[in-house]
């Protein structure tokens, strides 16, 4: 690792988000320290899933990339392995966290802060219609005409909803109000979590011009916690089949919204054009439903729900400044979310007339990462011979949460970054077997490892999952943690378990997230008023 790295000034980033340049700002840190304080627009890329989560998040080799950490000594390693990944353009950031903060650069806590920043923007500029828990807990009580829609994922809804709720994830929500809410006196509340969700749920409806009363549930979620309403859990309600009738309506509605807010239409032959240009960034987002994706997609497209892509667009599209492209066949879902895009200062574009084979391409969205090969594997029922003889370590690298819910016995967990910076971490042992869930990741840990001991290291063939189908024994529990859980920020909105302070202290944080924009000064936001 001879290669001596440049760097780029706080003030040069700062400089090119006020341009609208490209600007690819990775923090490499683990999630839980990536909350705890970042740039708007910085994006976790924590490093120890660094080789699996660049190529599709900074896809363009020649995009400018910046790595900062806050002292942990990422940095250098980093920008090494993204220059084997091929990455032209790799500096650090003078100073690290510390250099920006020196610049007067705004710090931002919790995660997905430019989307949650941009809906209390929204709020302010056009204050979003509301009830409080307890009004809207009359209303279903009084057996008003009334539909509660949770514009959430499925999975969150699954975890906790409002009685009677029905999961209407965001971005489908102008597709299928009509069929949800036929007629125009049927009061529509919209929640989610916490509070952006709700409002973007919510102002979409309205910016539509549909005629029903349509409110938020105020503070979702936590709102209806706080005030001591119970909440169900493990339901599965959802929106049923698209009528002609509603379709139409929802198509002129998103259309006209999206050119309002200067969204660009372009057609098959730009779209390969643009991912051709080596001088931009472009990313094809499908935001359809997953179980269309996955019955016939564009190649090259990674699913995003339209509503997850508003909430997460930083996590997605990591590479400020870039172009946004986006595929439904329906129409209604790219129009709307591309509507909140371009608010949200992208240059966001719609796939125009596709036809129905150009969505040759069935089954799950797979990352460009490919995994190093020719690695030393290790069979499930050699590992499990191995174990019984003694002298093995399993070394596993999957999430926290995974492992705690469920582990080979005997694993260690670690993440990769925590093991480079303190070698002394991994355990004793005469050989030793990385894994995670799948084996991807342990295939770039297993550099790490060999790294540091002259002792054989092995892959677990299929990883975890392998072991499990093949019904070999499992534990479950935090044993075997080596370090502190850092690798995910747990959100006070999430879980069922969460304190009540927690979430009041979420909600204030919300609150004050107009003021801290205006501080900072790089969002380039705008809101679209009234029609």
């Amino acid at each position: 690792m001879s290669t001596a790295f440049s760097s780029r000034s706080a003030q040069t980033i700062l400089q090119a988000l006020r341009q609208g340049q490209e600007v690819a700002l990775i923090d490499l840190r683990d999630e839980a320290q990536f909350a705890s304080g970042h740039p708007l627009f910085a994006a976790n890329i924590a490093f120890s899933r660094l080789e699996i989560e660049i190529g599709d998040r900074v896809p363009r080799l020649s995009a400018p990339v910046t790595l900062y950490d806050n002292g942990e000594g990422l940095t250098q390693l980093a920008a090494h392995r993204l220059q084997q990944l091929g990455y032209s353009d790799v500096a650090l950031l003078e100073g690290n966290l510390d250099g920006w903060r020196q610049a007067g650069g705004e710090l931002f806590i919790d995660v997905n802060s430019p989307s949650k920043a941009f809906g209390e923007l929204v709020d302010s500029r056009n204050p979003t219609p509301s009830l409080t828990a307890e009004e809207v807990d009359a209303l279903l009580k009084g057996k008003q005409d009334v539909v509660v829609l949770d514009s959430r994922r499925f999975d969150e809804y699954q975890t906790m909803s409002i009685p009677g709720a029905i999961s209407v994830p965001g971005g489908e929500l102008a597709l299928r109000i009509k069929d949800l809410a036929p007629s125009a006196q049927t009061t529509v509340i919209v929640n989610c979590a916490g509070r952006t969700r709700s409002i973007i749920g919510t102002q979409s409806l309205i910016n539509t011009g549909i005629s029903n009363p349509v409110y938020a549930l105020r503070n979702g979620t936590i709102g209806w916690t706080l005030a001591g309403q119970p909440l169900e859990h493990g339901q599965s309600r959802r929106y049923g089949a698209l009528s002609d009738d509603g379709r139409q309506l929802a198509r002129l509605a998103a259309r006209r919204l999206a050119d309002r807010a200067g969204v660009a239409r372009i057609d098959v032959a730009t779209l390969a054009r643009w991912q051709q240009d080596e001088t931009r960034t472009s990313y094809l987002f499908d935001v359809r439903d997953p179980a269309e994706y996955e019955a016939g997609h564009l190649p090259a497209s990674r699913p995003v729900p339209g509503g997850q892509l508003v909430q997460e667009t930083d996590h997605y599209a990591s590479v400020r400044g870039a172009r946004l492209v986006l595929v439904d066949n329906e129409g209604v879902r790219a129009d709307m979310t591309a509507s909140w895009l371009a608010q949200m200062g992208w240059e966001v574009a719609v796939l125009d007339g596709l036809s129905p084979t150009a969505l040759s391409e069935t089954g799950q969205w797979k990352p460009r990462a490919v995994a190093p090969s020719g690695l030393e594997e290790v069979a499930i029922q050699e590992l499990a011979d191995w174990l019984q003889q003694g002298g093995t370590r399993i070394i596993d690298f999957t999430a926290s949460a995974s492992f705690v819910q469920q582990h080979i016995p005997g694993a260690a967990w670690l993440t990769r970054a925590a093991l480079l910076a303190d070698p002394s971490l991994l355990p004793a042992a005469e050989r030793y077997v990385v894994t995670c869930g799948s084996s991807l990741l342990a295939r770039f840990a297993w550099q790490d490892v060999a790294s540091l001991t002259d002792k054989p290291v092995y892959v677990l063939s299929g990883g975890d999952s392998a072991w499990f189908s093949a019904g070999y024994p499992r534990q479950t529990g935090e044993e075997g943690l080596l370090i502190a859980r850092q690798d995910r920020y747990r959100r006070p909105y999430e879980g069922l378990d969460n304190s009540l302070q927690a979430m009041q202290a979420y909600l204030d944080w919300e609150y004050g997230l107009v003021a801290q924009l205006e501080r900072d000064g790089t969002h380039g936001f705008f809101v679209l008023g009234s029609d």
